[in-house]
């Protein structure tokens, strides 16, 4: 872009998967990192020589590979489980799990840990054979080292852990129908390959499948710590996503509350990532999108999907998992945009007339968007067999706390005539105060003007318990970001009159948004209400006819 972008553009949430190995660092490079986030709460006590091999393994895997290969494999976990899931009884007879782990170049120690977690805290009756899917790793340990392990554990319990390799590299989405083609096992679990299963985890996810099988279940997560692997509990959530659709964790919903039963499944709208599934229905229900590319979003449709055609997702507080969320995704430069990518095959297939949202959110036309989506017929068929309900019912019946805005007219970035190349923008998240800066066009420029007149500036709140969207407000002359519904609840000035290629008025004050030139400003303007003069505003996307 040639300039850099500010830094308070937000950091993209876990759900993230290492796409290819990166160049090892060079020797010299650690030596400036003796501060780095690794150091914080470990490794004081190592020598140089020690804490230099262990940050080059922290760039290189995002966590403290150096701990891992010193911890033992079958380290105990605290119980994390509420308390009354000791006490829950289960049938004797359940179906057999196969569990699928996927990876590229994680570290070996992570994935035998994994493996062994699965099987010391799995019922051996039924834990049906192990999946390891590898999706073209260059790491040489996980070659022969890795074979070496396999055979070992197959010469007590021949072809328990099978191994797919992939010979080229096909992203997460794919490796995980890779792995459920090898599956055997009535029901299969896919999971990351940097895992650990806590004690009881399978009986309660199998009995809920058991029951209906058209139930897609996801554990309760906690967070091994990327520095000391330490576990971390993380408290009970629903998952869910944003108009962009990132995945996110939710507040567990009302009802569920209303329980007051902290071991009773969680009603979640979506999936995180990890999820256990009945083979079969899996198929039956269209497996994963594999037009999508590498990874992101694919677990958002899933749970879309599978509420809209006549399934459920739901979380288990009775199953738990510890889950690296590592330090930094070194290797997923271009994630942004396969998000994007697959974000708008979801909507073009399954969201209907609210598809307009996630184009909003991603601050892109709806026509002509210039983005090449593929080839989405197959999962428009695949809809119409299934006979599945509307993207509106799933706002209504399952996500309720989604906001929904139909009330935009307009959006994208807001460009004033006097000088085209500042964008109007939120400015630094501790302020409220908006700036002309750079165009990017990213979250922090996004501007939504609504039919009932309002500028809103940033990211689109995504449901009831996040923050409120921000308003453009008339604050004693000045500029000012307010969250829209204090401001309209204190009856401020935050309705604006605004036509394409024409001011931007206060309805009330009648002063208008303009550029004034200010030397002291970094790029030598600033925003000020003022006596009209003139200036006139345009905005990149229109959706209805703006009558000033």
């Amino acid at each position: 872009i040639g300039f850099e972008i500010p830094n308070y553009i937000r950091e993209e949430e876990e759900c993230v998967y290492t796409r290819e190995a990166p160049a090892k660092p060079e020797e010299s490079a650690a030596e400036a990192f003796t501060d780095s986030s690794l150091f914080a709460h470990w490794g004081q006590d190592l020598s140089p020589e020690s804490r230099r091999i262990a940050l080059k393994q922290f760039q290189y895997y995002g966590y403290n590979a150096y701990l891992s290969d010193r911890l033992p494999l079958d380290r105990p976990l605290p119980d994390l489980r509420p308390n009354g899931c000791r006490n829950l009884s289960f049938p004797d007879s359940l179906p057999e799990v196969s569990i699928v782990f996927i990876f590229v170049n994680e570290a070996l120690s992570v994935i035998l840990r994994s493996i062994h977690s699965a099987i010391d805290r799995t019922p051996p009756h039924l834990l049906k054979e192990i999946i390891l899917v590898d999706d073209n790793s260059s790491n040489e340990e996980l070659k022969e080292k890795l074979k070496d392990y396999v055979d070992k554990v197959n010469t007590h319990k021949p072809g328990f852990i099978k191994v797919v390799r992939h010979s080229k590299q096909e992203g997460l989405i794919r490796s995980r129908v890779s792995g459920w083609r090898a599956a055997t096992a009535p029901v299969v679990a896919l999971f990351d390959a940097h895992v650990e299963f806590n004690v009881g985890w399978a009986e309660p996810v199998l009995t809920r499948i058991k029951e209906n099988r058209k139930r897609i279940i996801s554990p309760s997560f906690d967070n091994i710590k990327y520095d000391n692997f330490e576990i971390e509990e993380y408290p009970l959530a629903a998952q869910g996503f944003d108009w962009e659709l990132w995945c996110r964790y939710l507040n567990p919903p009302k009802s569920w509350w209303k329980l007051e039963n902290s071991t009773a499944p969680i009603r979640s709208p979506a999936l995180i990532g990890c999820f256990i599934v009945d083979r079969q229905y899996f198929q039956e229900i269209g497996l994963l999108d594999e037009g999508m590319e590498v990874y992101g979003g694919e677990n958002v449709e899933l749970g879309i999907r599978v509420w809209q055609c006549g399934g459920s997702v739901e979380v288990l507080p009775c199953s738990r998992i510890a889950h690296i969320e590592r330090a930094h995704k070194p290797y997923t430069e271009d994630l942004t945009a396969h998000v994007r990518r697959n974000a708008l095959r979801v909507a073009e297939v399954w969201m209907d007339e609210f598809k307009s949202h996630v184009y909003m959110a991603w601050n892109i036309p709806q026509e002509d968007s210039g983005i090449d989506i593929g080839d989405i017929s197959a999962r428009k068929a695949l809809r119409k067999k299934l006979q599945c309900k509307t993207f509106r019912w799933y706002l209504v019946s399952v996500y309720p706390e989604m906001r929904m805005y139909s009330d935009i007219i307009a959006y994208g970035v807001l460009q004033n005539s006097l000088k085209s190349d500042l964008c109007l923008d939120q400015g630094p998240d501790t302020e409220n105060v908006p700036i002309m800066y750079l165009c990017h066009g990213m979250t922090p420029q996004n501007v939504y003007y609504t039919s009932s007149q309002q500028l809103q500036l940033g990211v689109l709140s995504p449901t009831v318990d996040d923050d409120d969207n921000r308003c453009l407000v008339d604050v004693n002359s000045r500029p000012r970001l307010i969250e829209c519904s204090y401001a309209k609840a204190k009856r401020m000035k935050l309705h604006w009159h605004f036509s394409q290629e024409g001011p931007i008025q206060n309805r009330r004050s009648k002063r208008c948004l303009e550029l004034q030139e200010n030397s002291d400003n970094e790029f030598g303007f600033q925003l000020v209400l003022q006596k009209c003069s003139g200036q006139h505003w345009s905005i990149t996307n229109i959706l209805q006819s703006l009558s000033s």
